[in-house]
């Protein structure tokens, strides 16, 4: 059973202030001396480092596409073990989710998913007695989502809020707060979106306070407590990473010594679900993290390497100049080791990003593009792979401002059928890069099959 307190933040829309409303709430809450379960829905990465940083706890995420409606219950039940409460921030307007699926991989949907209340943070900087029209509208739109309190955001003065609290009075839906504008408590946003909290360092500490004090002056966190027990307990059964790859028709984990699985981290390689590493180490490996930055060497033993996403756009000269950890991974790379690259990966195994040598594992260049290419993925594996046998079907999601040219090898890695067909990404003796991000909770199968090529080497 899933008993943890539990709210979901959502809004009527991006940019209302629900990340800082959320991170807030996590970092008040947490500085009460509560275990807080940060959470966030769909793909986002950046969002959960906050998190993390303001609860002390991996940031997880929470995506009915990529993984499933069935598996947003258990993942959740897995990350908030043992939590006194658990914290939800949503994503874009509340009923907003994958591009016409209906309400799949909403904040909407996942708050259904996990029976839990939501409370609406208002932008109310440009209204003030529309605010109870608005309420009313995202409160009646579907009586299976419950909002239980509105937050207000961006308010300018005690006349001002004044006027939102009378106009809700007739929504019958209680102010749990009101947080005035502040610039502290913003945060600097590029080309992706918030620069990640490995990137900022004390800054982002102090962000995180700031926000915490905003939120623990402006709201009653008494009621938002009371509140987050009013979710009901969930019968789902937590998910495990230790059972999950023993349920494949393939066997059990086989037993001997662990091999040594390198995974790229450090400020240029931020973007990673922790259900990846967990789900690597449940299939025998050592998961060891390496720094592309700093680190002149892979770590000793290293029999397979993992590099996901992250900003290699933003350090190509540091990580170009890091020649002797360049030359490493290529020459791991052309003896057949296993290599999974996603996104950034894949720009660090091209030749050159934006001119800057990178490890040419893989025949091309990368550069920065002033389009963004934004959006959830229907892919089938081309060919065997490290990863996967050909046929198998993925989702995914794509998140970039770069292109790679040629965009795919003489053998792609996926070929893609939403929203348009198209091949992608390599697959090169071990390697298997791609644009794709992939969460691999929903095919614990990968990270069987990765540590499996890993341990015949």
């Amino acid at each position: 059973m899933v008993s943890a307190p539990r709210l979901v933040i959502a809004a009527p829309a991006s940019n209302s202030g629900k990340t800082t409303v959320a991170t807030g709430l996590m970092a008040a809450f947490a500085a009460r001396g509560l275990a807080v379960s940060p959470h966030k829905v769909g793909p986002d990465y950046i969002d959960p480092g906050y998190h993390s940083l303001a609860t002390g706890r991996p940031g997880r995420n929470l995506d009915a596409y990529m993984c499933g409606p069935e598996l947003i219950a258990p993942l959740f039940a897995h990350g908030s073990a043992g939590c006194d409460l658990a914290v939800v921030e949503g994503v874009m307007g509340l009923y907003d989710g994958a591009s016409g699926q209906g309400e799949l991989a909403s904040t909407a949907q996942v708050a259904k998913l996990l029976k839990a209340p939501v409370v609406l943070v208002v932008d109310a900087s440009s209204q003030s007695r529309s605010v109870a029209a608005l309420v009313h509208g995202f409160a009646s739109w579907d009586p299976q989502v419950r909002i239980g309190g509105v937050i207000l955001n961006k308010v300018a003065s005690d006349r001002h809020e004044a006027l939102l609290r009378d106009a809700l009075e007739e929504s019958g839906l209680p102010v749990l707060g009101v947080i005035r504008r502040a610039p502290q408590v913003a945060t600097p946003s590029r080309h992706l979106g918030l620069v990640p909290v490995a990137e900022r360092g004390a800054e982002a500490v102090d962000a995180v306070r700031a926000m915490g004090e905003r939120v623990r002056a402006g709201c009653d966190l008494d009621a938002l407590m009371a509140l987050a027990r009013t979710a009901p307990a969930l019968p789902d059964a937590p998910w495990e990473p230790a059972y999950a790859p023993a349920r494949e028709a393939s066997g059990p984990v086989a037993d001997g010594p662990r091999p040594v699985v390198a995974v790229a981290g450090g400020a240029a390689f931020t973007f990673a679900y922790a259900e990846h590493a967990e789900l690597l180490a449940a299939a025998g490996a050592e998961v060891v993290t390496f720094d592309p930055l700093r680190d002149e060497k892979l770590p000793a033993g290293t029999a397979g390497i993992v590099v996901g996403g992250g900003f290699p756009e933003v350090y190509a000269p540091e990580l170009s100049a890091n020649e002797p950890l360049r030359r490493a991974v290529t020459e791991l790379a052309r003896a057949g080791a296993p290599v999974a690259a996603e996104c950034a990966g894949l720009l660090y195994l091209a030749r050159e990003l934006d001119g800057k040598p990178m490890c040419g594992v893989l025949d091309a260049e990368a550069r920065m593009s002033g389009r963004l290419t934004l959006g959830y993925r229907q892919a089938v594996a081309v060919s065997d792979s490290v990863l996967a046998v050909a046929g198998t079907r993925m989702r995914g999601h794509e998140f970039h401002r770069t292109v790679l040219e040629p965009g795919a090898g003489s053998t792609p890695a996926w070929g893609m059928h939403q929203p348009e067909r198209r091949v992608e990404g390599y697959v090169e003796r071990g390697v298997h890069a791609s644009y794709l991000h992939t969460h691999w909770a929903a095919s614990p199968e990968v990270a069987r099959r990765f540590v499996a090529h890993c341990r015949a080497r």
